[in-house]
């Protein structure tokens, strides 16, 4: 798809929405703080692009300066197309916006959305010829090998779930599970995992940030010894009207969907990031606090969650500490950020540069990590390796954040954090 086609398109889910439950001035200004749980990929709409309560482009929307050298160095690994399914199509767009259908080792052979124009929209857009009512119907096709899993985060570990017993590889969106049934889903999705033999990626965008990345390569080399501290950030201001997200009562993208009142720490990947997938360790523990949130939506919601910012510390596997925020309500907070620091100093002598990208498939969104995600989990079925944010860190990442919030509902008691290694 061209970057007018792209963007035409990311233009008419916001039609879309003016059209329903939002004004599109609302849909603007609702959108306050998205940050990385938003964005029609890796293309900036212009002087249209949504920007969070402090002016911000909110990233997903940014305009990502295209590498000419991207490509130099990478090595086809295989002659093989994965045929892949890909599902949802909504606020986000994300769908779409991953280049599963410019990978030339992917054939895109399905689509689906719950809303049949989004589902129109989403298999155009990929080149898909088949398209289904739901991802449970797509999941039955044999034919399809891997599903890409764009839905609201409330079904991510369910279709996961069924996508992996049914024999299909799976990347899903952040978070991998969710919820008040988070420690039964994660459970459920590592079961079947091991069970399936079949691969599990989780799209978590930070983990092939360049900073953290280069930080991965440092550490990965011994450079940095042990990380005695670290800290995360995820921070936007949501705005006092709110987020909109799917809304399973009426099947629309309202301020009434799952992104209402959401407990901060239940979508706590873009922060945690910054220490699972630089060390590939552990958090063990956590001690959260919460702050009452800003805004109505904290006052009442269907979780029952009072918090707008929340910020938890942790015990790492390898006796450091790690401090990681989630924030929907601070002022002039913006974006994901992270730092680290270890036994040895940074050494600039070792090179951090992120993976070589297939011709055709870029960088994409949230800091030019959308290709990065899509062809590591290509290649991980590809050469029968382990994707870089297989099952048992993306059940890091993200356990940690449901104990976090259990914790801050508590007053900050530590609790210990269920782990789920391979």
């Amino acid at each position: 798809m061209t970057n007018k086609e792209y963007e035409k398109d990311g233009l008419q889910e916001i039609k879309d929405l003016g059209n329903s439950d939002l004004s599109r001035r609302g849909f603007i200004q609702g959108i306050g703080g998205a940050g990385a749980i938003l964005g029609l990929g890796g293309k900036a709409m212009g002087a249209k692009a949504p920007k969070d309560a402090d002016g911000n482009i909110i990233p997903g929307f940014e305009k990502i300066k295209e590498d000419p050298n991207a490509s130099k160095g990478w090595k086809k690994v295989s002659d093989r197309k994965i045929k892949v399914g890909i599902a949802g199509y909504g606020l986000c767009s994300f769908g779409g916006a991953f280049f599963y259908q410019s990978h030339p080792n992917v054939e895109v052979v399905a689509a689906t959305d719950l809303d049949p124009a989004r589902c129109a929209r989403l298999a155009k857009a990929v080149g898909a010829k088949k398209t289904y009512p739901s991802c449970e119907e797509m999941i039955k096709d044999k034919e399809i090998e891997a599903i890409y899993i764009a839905t609201d985060a409330p079904s991510h570990a369910r279709l996961a779930t069924s996508a992996l017993l049914h024999g299909k590889h799976v990347a899903s969106a952040v978070p991998a599970v969710f919820g008040f049934k988070a420690e039964e889903e994660a459970e459920d999705l590592f079961n079947a995992v091991k069970k399936s033999g079949m691969k599990y990626s989780m799209n978590e965008t930070s983990t092939f940030h360049a900073d953290l990345w280069l930080k991965r390569k440092q550490y990965q080399a011994g450079a940095l010894g042990k990380i005695i501290y670290s800290e995360g950030e995820y921070y936007h201001d949501f705005g006092p009207n709110g987020l909109p997200g799917y809304n399973p009562k009426n099947g629309k993208i309202d301020v009434n969907g799952w992104r209402r009142g959401l407990p901060p720490m239940w979508y706590p990947t873009h922060s945690n990031a910054y220490y699972v997938s630089i060390t590939g360790g552990r958090f063990t523990e956590v001690s959260c606090l919460g702050t009452p949130g800003l805004y109505n939506e904290h006052k009442e919601n269907q979780w029952k969650n009072p918090f707008g910012t929340e910020v938890g510390m942790f015990k790492t596997s390898e006796g450091g500490i790690s401090r990681m925020a989630v924030s929907w309500d601070m002022k002039n907070a913006h974006g994901e950020k992270g730092r680290v620091y270890g036994q040895k100093p940074h050494n600039p002598k070792i090179n951090g540069d992120r993976p070589s990208l297939p011709p055709g498939v870029g960088a994409g969104g949230h800091g030019g990590s959308h290709g990065q995600l899509t062809n590591d989990f290509i290649e991980s079925i590809l050469l029968d390796r382990q994707p870089t944010v297989n099952v048992s860190d993306a059940l890091n990442m993200t356990v940690a954040g449901v104990i976090a919030h259990k914790s801050a509902l508590k007053g900050g008691e530590w609790m210990k954090i269920p782990q789920y290694d391979l």
